[in-house]
């Protein structure tokens, strides 16, 4: 951990500012629905510009590896720009570009049309870099991986939400929930403008702007080279990489392997968003008190690797209730992962060095997410509907292993 604590930490040892946590959890909350209440539709919005199902499987994955460039180039642009200017301004300034994206995606019309929605949703969806850095900047650093935990809940309540809506939203049109997002996106955004304090201190600001912060290839390199976080985020890359390709992939396996329509799709996405919560909620908490955050990461680790392995048998059998199961543990330890990786992270720099180290993570997530959805759509179409969830229990072993044999970090 570095040995710096910073003027924002040192403020706030004992008092958090209130208006800013709640801004903070409103927002992801509201980021939370206004992502997952348009994936039960996505592969319903495709279908009309395609021709037959194995083209529409690779269509949905490439809207979502597009999303994943974007998200690459622009995220460490995002996380510096907050650091010499503030989180506030850079926040605002995406979540209006979400909802511009999510009303283009909407309109349609063309499947150019919907990779240009995703563009421009893409080049604002770094904001969650700034997010992270706005939550690190106004909680000390012993209680970030609490906070992180609340962050996921929150967002899970989101995800409970936004998907069984998305899906009963579909009954009056396949656009409607991304008009919807669109519209509660804008909501945040006001509020923001009216609420929204900014949590970065003027002297714990970035003095300098330079080129090479604002460079995604650079700014990986740079993150890479620090020897206390190589080996973290190259573990969370091998499981990022899987993870990209079930996001993507879902609903169009879900479809093809057991018929199923927007409105069980996004019960199914519900029922995730509440395994987070009672993870969060229940199970978090009693974790943090016996565990350090490596040991919470790798339990989540190998969880997802379970949940995998259910995944690829219900593919194998066509018998959704190992597909249920699968998702069940597979969301309990992607819920576990998370809070204990940006734990670790946030710990790892000090005020003036989150955005960028968040901007960096979020470019490894990022390209994760663009790896995973092209091999992931490929192997769906080549070898079968089981070969990503096998992909998935690979790469996440091989990410264990990273991890336990190279990386510490007091929890």
């Amino acid at each position: 951990m570095s040995k710096f604590r910073s003027h924002n930490e040192q403020n706030t040892k004992h008092s958090i500012d209130k208006h800013a946590l709640i801004f903070g959890l409103i927002s992801v909350f509201l980021c939370g629905i206004g992502f997952s209440i348009i994936m039960p539709v996505v592969p319903f919005l495709v279908q009309p510009y395609t021709s037959n199902p194995g083209e529409q499987a690779i269509v949905v994955t490439l809207l979502t590896s597009v999303y994943a460039v974007c998200v690459f180039f622009a995220a460490p642009v995002l996380g510096a720009l907050s650091d010499k200017y503030g989180r506030r301004p850079l926040l605002l300034l995406c979540l209006l570009g979400s909802a511009i994206g999510y009303i283009v995606f909407g309109l349609g019309g063309a499947l150019w049309v919907l990779f240009a929605g995703r563009i421009i949703e893409g080049i604002t969806g770094g904001s969650i870099s700034t997010i992270f850095a706005y939550f690190a900047d106004i909680i000390p650093a012993e209680q970030r991986t609490k906070y992180f935990g609340w962050v996921s809940a929150v967002v899970g309540v989101g995800t409970v939400i936004g998907p069984t809506l998305g899906g009963l939203l579909a009954e009056f049109g396949n656009s409607v929930p991304l008009y919807f997002g669109a519209a509660i996106t804008l909501l945040n955004v006001v509020y923001g403008t009216l609420y929204m304090p900014e949590s970065l201190d003027k002297n714990d600001r970035l003095k300098e702007m330079t080129f090479v912060r604002l460079n995604p290839f650079t700014q990986l390199a740079n993150v890479l080279s620090m020897k206390n976080l190589k080996r973290l985020l190259v573990s969370a890359f091998l499981l990022w990489i899987p993870n990209g390709s079930l996001q993507a992939v879902f609903s169009q396996f879900t479809m093809d392997t057991f018929s199923w329509k927007p409105a069980l799709i996004g019960l199914m996405f519900s029922i995730m968003g509440f395994q987070d919560i009672i993870s969060q909620g229940f199970i978090m908490p009693k974790l943090l008190m016996k565990l350090s955050d490596k040991q919470i990461a790798i339990l989540g680790m190998v969880s997802e690797i379970i949940g995998y392995s259910l995944i690829a048998l219900s593919a194998l059998f066509s018998f959704y209730p190992l597909f249920i199961a699968g998702m069940f543990i597979f969301g309990f330890g992607d819920s576990i992962f998370g809070p204990s990786f940006n734990g670790m992270l946030s710990k790892s720099v000090d005020s003036s060095e989150q955005g960028r180290i968040q901007g960096g993570s979020q470019s490894i997530q990022a390209l994760a997410r663009m790896i995973g959805p092209l091999i992931g759509g490929q192997l769906y179409v080549t070898i079968g509907h089981a070969a990503p969830a096998f992909m998935g229990m690979i790469l996440i072993t091989a990410a264990i292993v990273v991890l336990h044999k190279g990386f510490y970090i007091s929890g």
